[in-house]
């Protein structure tokens, strides 16, 4: 009886297995995707302006923004708001480090 215990304990978790395995949907093969270009800004911030007042910039012209200094960048892919994050440099170059990612149901209200 001892050994029987001992293989129906060996059984379940392979029964378990494959009743895990048939509920799982089918995984795909997205390879034939991962090579489509996307298009990836990060926007510091917004402002409008009159016509009259673009044509008056010129090289040390300041801009002001609508956003405070330290508040977080907005990522877009293809548009679409996708992460907020902050300026870092990097080998003397910008980056941005990401510090939130937007939650598929906000990305699905800003489609409105």
């Amino acid at each position: 009886m001892a050994e029987e215990k001992d293989v129906n304990a060996e059984q379940q978790p392979e029964e378990k297995q494959q009743a895990e395995e048939e509920h799982q949907p089918e995984r795909t093969d997205i390879n034939f995707i991962l090579d489509i270009p996307l298009e990836l800004s990060v926007e510091l911030g917004k402002t409008k302006m009159l016509i009259n007042d673009l044509l008056q910039l010129g090289q040390g012209s300041i801009i002001e923004l609508n956003k405070l200094a330290g508040e977080p960048l907005e990522v877009y892919i293809n548009r679409k708001l996708v992460a907020r994050g902050e300026v870092i440099v990097v080998n003397e170059k910008f980056g941005v480090r990401l510090t939130d990612i937007v939650s598929p149901m906000e990305r699905v209200k800003s489609l409105r």
